[in-house]
C-alpha cells in the first residue's frame, strides 16, 4: 500500500487509524516516521514519505515519533492474511526465530535459502531479517523500559540485545532519547512491577466485539491451563524459556493484558502469540465490508461489527484438542482434555487463579498408552498417530507454516476429516478463509437462515465470502445461543 501515493496521503491527512500498521509516513523536516493517525497537524504533502515498515523508515535514517509511538501500532494484517513467503516469514520473526536460531534459522524453517529470504522481504518491506528483527527488540526494550523496574542491562537482554552498547545506540536511534530518558520521559507513575511481571496494553483495529472472541475462548477452556476470573481470559503458556502465565481483559480501546514469565526474553514472543490468539492485526472494516454484501449475513454483521477468530497460542495443542472435540459436545471435550492435562501436563505455580498446568506437549502424548485413554479405540489411534507427527515434526502448524501443505499432511492421517482439518486450518493456522461446512453449528445456522444445508451446496454459497470464510463462521455460530458467543457472567 505505500506504494500508492494519493491513498497514503488522504489516510494522514484524515488520521484514519484503519491504516495504522499498513505503512508509515515519515517526515523530511523533522527526520521522524509516524503512523497515519499521528494526532499532530499532517506534514505538508511534499513533505511525507511511506514506507512499508517501521524497520524499513529506521533504515532510511527516521527516529520513531515520541507522540503516536509508531512502533506500537496494531501489525500489518496482510502478514495473517497470507501464506505465501514474506508473511510465514514475518509471523516467524514475531515469534523470535531471529534472536533465537539466526536467519539460516529462519531460512531452514522456510525451506529457502538466506538470499532469497533476503531479497524478498527487502523487496516487499524494504528491510532484510535483520533490520526487521533489530525493529522489534526496540519495541520490546521500549516496552521494559516503561512498564518494569528492571535494571538496564536486564532490559537489553531481555529484548534480545547482544550487548549493552547495541541496546544504547538502538534505542537512542530509534527513540531519540537513552533508555534512561525515555525512562523518566514516559515511565513517570507506572506501579512497581515484580521481575517477571508485566502489564501492557495490546492494541487492535475498531471495531472489536469481544463477545464471540472471549465467549469462546472462556466455554472451551481446559481446565487447569485456562480459565476466566474477574472479567479476564487467563491461561498457561509454554515458551522458549520457561512457562508463563497470561490475563487477557476486553476494554473498549484496547485489550489489557498482564504477563508472568519465567524469563524477561519471552516476552515479544508472548505478546506475538496473545495478540495472535485474540486476531488482534485483522482489518475489521475489510472483513465485515464483504460479508455485508450477502443480505442474510449483513443484519449480524450490523448487530456486532468486527467479530474475530478466536485462535491458539499453540498450534499442536489445538490440533490434539480439535481431535478430542470430535464428534462430542463441548464439555465433554473438556473433560478429555483435562484428564489429558491432569495425567501428563506438565505442573505450574499461579498464585492469582487455579491455573496448575501447561498443556502437554506432543513427545508427551505421544508416549502415552493409548489403552490409558477414555475414548473409542479409532480415536485414540488418530490421538497418537497425530501427536507422533508432530512431535517429528513431520505436520508444521507453527507461525511460518505452509497452510496448504499442513492440510495435506493432516489428510493423511487417520481420522483425520475435513471438520477437523478446517477448523485446525482456522484456529491454529490462522487461515482466514479455512471454512467447516459440515460443523453442526454452521449447519445448523444454514437451515435457520435458509441457506443450502448440505455441505456441497453451502461450500458453493459460501464462494462469495471468500477470502474471509473464517469470520462469515462467527457470524453464522452468532445466530444459535451458545456460550461461545457471549462473554461469562
Amino acid at each position: 500500500m505505500h506504494e500508492d501515493v494519493e491513498r497514503c496521503v488522504r489516510a494522514v491527512q484524515s488520521k484514519d487509524a484503519r491504516f495504522d500498521g499498513w505503512f508509515f509516513t515519515a517526515v523530511l523536516t523533522t527526520g521522524i516516521y509516524c503512523r497515519p493517525s499521528c494526532p499532530v497537524v499532517p506534514p505538508k504533502e511534499q513533505n511525507m514519505r511511506f514506507y512499508p515498515s517501521a524497520a524499513a523508515a529506521q533504515q532510511a535514517g527516521f527516529r520513531a515519533c515520541k507522540r503516536c509511538r509508531p512502533d506500537a501500532s496494531p501489525g500489518s494484517p496482510q502478514w495473517n492474511e497470507r501464506a505465501d513467503l514474506v508473511a510465514r516469514a514475518m509471523r516467524l520473526i514475531a515469534d523470535g526465530v531471529i534472536d533465537r536460531e539466526g536467519v539460516p534459522g529462519l531460512a531452514s524453517r522456510l525451506g529457502y535459502s538466506t538470499r532469497q529470504i533476503e531479497r524478498q522481504l527487502h523487496a516487499e518491506l524494504g528491510a532484510g531479517p535483520l533490520a526487521l528483527a533489530r525493529a522489534q527488540r526496540a519495541q520490546t526494550a521500549r516496552l521494559l523500559i516503561e512498564t518494569s523496574r528492571l535494571p538496564m542491562s536486564d532490559v537489553a537482554f531481555a529484548a534480545g540485545f547482544s550487548s549493552i552498547r547495541a541496546f544504547n545506540d538502538t534505542v537512542r536511534e530509534v527513540f531519540a532519547l537513552s533508555p534512561s530518558e525515555l525512562r523518566a520521559r514516559l515511565g513517570r507513575g507506572h506501579p512497581a512491577e515484580t521481575s517477571g511481571t508485566l502489564s501492557l496494553r495490546l492494541p487492535f483495529r475498531t471495531p472489536l466485539c469481544p463477545d464471540n472472541l472471549f465467549g469462546h475462548l472462556a466455554a472451551t477452556g481446559v481446565p487447569g491451563v485456562e480459565e476466566w476470573r474477574d472479567g479476564a481470559y487467563r491461561r498457561t503458556l509454554r515458551l522458549p524459556h520457561g512457562p508463563g502465565v497470561v490475563s487477557l481483559r476486553p476494554t473498549p480501546d484496547h485489550i489489557a493484558c498482564r504477563l508472568t514469565l519465567t524469563d524477561l526474553r519471552d516476552l515479544s514472543i508472548a505478546i506475538s502469540r496473545c495478540r495472535w490468539t485474540l486476531d488482534l492485526d485483522a482489518d475489521p472494516v475489510a472483513v465485515d465490508e464483504l460479508l455485508r454484501q450477502d443480505p442474510v449475513l449483513a443484519p449480524y454483521v450490523n448487530k456486532h461489527p468486527g467479530r474475530r477468530v478466536p485462535r491458539t497460542v499453540d498450534g499442536p495443542e489445538l490440533a490434539i484438542r480439535a481431535v478430542l472435540g470430535q464428534q462430542v459436545s463441548t464439555a465433554a471435550a473438556r473433560t478429555h482434555a483435562k484428564r489429558l492435562v491432569t495425567t501428563h501436563g506438565e505442573p505450574v505455580t499461579d498464585p492469582e487463579g487455579e491455573l496448575t498446568h501447561l498443556f502437554p506437549d506432543p513427545a508427551a502424548l505421544a508416549a502415552l498408552d493409548p489403552a490409558s485413554l477414555a475414548f473409542p479405540k479409532s480415536r485414540r489411534t488418530t490421538l497418537t498417530t497425530l501427536a507422533g507427527a508432530l512431535a517429528a515434526e513431520e505436520i508444521d502448524l507453527g507461525p511460518g507454516s505452509d497452510w496448504s501443505r499442513a492440510r495435506e499432511r493432516l489428510a493423511t492421517l487417520p481420522g483425520i476429516g475435513p471438520w477437523t482439518i478446517e477448523t485446525i486450518a482456522m484456529r491454529a493456522l490462522g487461515d482466514p478463509d479455512a471454512f467447516i461446512a459440515t460443523d453442526l453449528g454452521v449447519r445448523m445456522a444454514a437451515r435457520m437462515l435458509d441457506l443450502p444445508t448440505t455441505p456441497a451446496a453451502l461450500v458453493r454459497h459460501a464462494a462469495a465470502w471468500r477470502p474471509w470464510r473464517s469470520y462469515a463462521v462467527q457470524y453464522l455460530w452468532a445466530t444459535g445461543d451458545h456460550a461461545i458467543n457471549r462473554l461469562p457472567s
